[in-house]
């Protein structure tokens, strides 16, 4: 039996308590890096030195299976500034380059305990397509973030497969303390898409009003739809729909405020969400300029400072490069921030108000970018994929899941009235007999949209009101002429309108 156990025993060998060679190295470079910004020549006794012990700064620390640093604990002296941004950047920006390029790492810092928690964090998911959230009226899904920043969950649906994820949910709605959004961002960024992902969202409970500055047709798969209420690429289009939303917004406010001192609620009409949606917008700038007419910016006065208690959102998507073409009220007023793509440090900061707590990676997907509420916390954010379905660059699961998300159809693209369903009767002139020479008609024909009237080798002009027949030659004095009625099918009588 001993010899059997002897035999049988475990021959593994044993895992290495503590850090390899290669891994003490990184420390003592990662340690030797930050003696310049943790010492000072008066400190009698200093943590950081030139070959010091940095088993005393580094308390904890993990490695990846890559061998290099997952998470890691950092002491500084209370002497160091921690307190101001431009030193934390410092500090941030040197871990990020000696830890490890091309990973985004998140910053926690203790200011009471002098301590510094860096951590990798893993690639927000990009396979999530926009769909059908489980959230409450007035709440809109941007994105989804870490699970550490946010303390909520929703199911999600990929594939056949279900699972949970951390959104970064938006409200709105006349107790929202941040009503209007701006996003931001690089060509390519995806804010086209945050604005359909948007849109998909608010056709839900409310009407939608889109602006499209861009013009490249990005929004053309919601003309049409129920509850759209106009898609606009031109500067006369925008001009005339975001003038009509500042006069309804000012109606439903006067709606309002009249109903509440008669002692009754509100009318359903002013409590349907709406929302204006602007791609774009200071494209029409100089195109304004040019012609002598206003900026559309300067109509979004009135739905920035009164949307909130009149149920109108703004959202606004624009370029980083295009900021200052933003009108004051735009950039006052929008205080949902969003930016997309790449970006540094000072641009998300400059943007959003406040530094992210990670470390902005050159490369991201499109989607990628960071989002902050009002004066909460800077998240990072990934949109979900909503690209356009008539793109031919769209894959197949992708444009099922935006077009199962939009409303039915209400008028044709054209925007021409649907015909009635019932069949019209449409009086048609005879013409002169020389022309009726030419004529054939035929008993049991349900329509006329066959027969030609020919006159001196010319065409006639039949009206589609049922009116007169103009003809090259005139109608002969004195002659009766008489009136064919026949029943129209429905699907004939657009055709017949000229």
């Amino acid at each position: 039996m001993a010899a059997a156990a002897w035999h049988g025993r475990d021959r593994t060998p044993p895992v290495p308590e503590g850090p390899d060679d290669a891994q003490l190295q990184r420390l003592r470079t990662l340690y030797e890096a930050l003696v310049p910004y943790f010492s000072a020549p008066e400190d009698p006794d200093p943590l950081y030195a030139h070959g010091g012990d940095w088993e005393k700064a580094f308390p904890e620390y993990e490695f990846d299976a890559t061998g290099r640093i997952g998470r890691l604990v950092i002491r500084y002296p209370a002497y160091f500034t921690d307190g101001e941004a431009e030193a934390r950047a410092r500090i941030e920006h040197l871990l990020a380059a000696k830890a490890g390029r091309g990973r985004e790492y998140h910053f926690a810092w203790d200011e009471e305990g002098n301590q510094l928690t860096v951590g990798v964090l893993a690639p927000l998911p990009t396979d999530i397509a926009v769909q059908r959230f489980v959230t409450a009226p007035g709440e809109t899904v941007l994105g989804f973030t870490d699970p550490v920043e946010v303390q909520r969950t929703l199911p999600l649906t990929f594939g056949e497969g279900q699972r949970d994820v951390p959104p970064v949910v938006w409200r709105t709605g006349p107790r929202s303390t941040e009503p209007h959004l701006l996003a931001l961002g690089q060509p390519g960024s995806g804010t086209s898409t945050l604005l359909r992902c948007i849109a998909l969202q608010a056709l839900q409970h409310g009407d939608v009003l889109v602006i499209d500055g861009g013009g490249t047709g990005e929004y053309a798969c919601l003309i049409g739809r129920d509850g759209v209420l106009g898609v606009e690429c031109g500067l006369t289009g925008a001009l005339a729909s975001l003038e009509w939303a500042a006069q309804e917004t000012e109606r439903r406010l006067i709606a309002a405020n009249s109903a509440r001192q008669a002692g009754h609620p509100p009318p359903k009409d002013t409590r349907r969400p709406l929302w204006i949606l602007l791609d774009r917008p200071t494209a029409f700038a100089h195109v304004a300029a040019a012609d002598g007419r206003r900026d559309p910016q300067s109509l979004l006065q009135v739905p920035l400072r009164h949307g909130r208690a009149a149920g109108v959102t703004v959202v606004v998507a624009d370029q980083l490069d295009c900021v200052d073409a933003l009108s004051e009220a735009v950039r006052q007023h929008t205080r949902a921030r969003v930016v997309l793509g790449p970006a540094t440090a000072e641009q998300v900061r400059a943007a959003l108000g406040a530094p992210p707590h990670t470390t902005p990676v050159a490369h991201v997907p499109p989607g990628r970018g960071y989002a902050r509420l009002g004066t909460g916390p800077v998240h990072r954010l990934q949109v979900p994929a909503a690209p356009d379905p008539y793109d031919d660059a769209t894959s197949e699961a992708h444009r099922q899941a935006v077009t199962a998300l939009l409303p039915p159809r209400t008028t044709p693209a054209d925007g021409e009235s649907i015909p009635d369903a019932a069949p019209e009767r449409a009086k048609l002139s005879k013409p002169a007999p020389e022309a009726a020479q030419g004529m054939e008609t035929a008993q049991g024909m349900e329509a006329v949209q066959g027969m030609e009237t020919v006159q001196g080798g010319e065409p006639a002009q039949v009206s589609g009101n049922g009116g007169s027949t103009e003809a090259g030659a005139a109608e002969p004095a004195g002659r009766p002429v008489p009136v064919l009625e026949k029943p129209e099918p429905a699907e004939a009588g657009a055709a017949e309108r000229s």
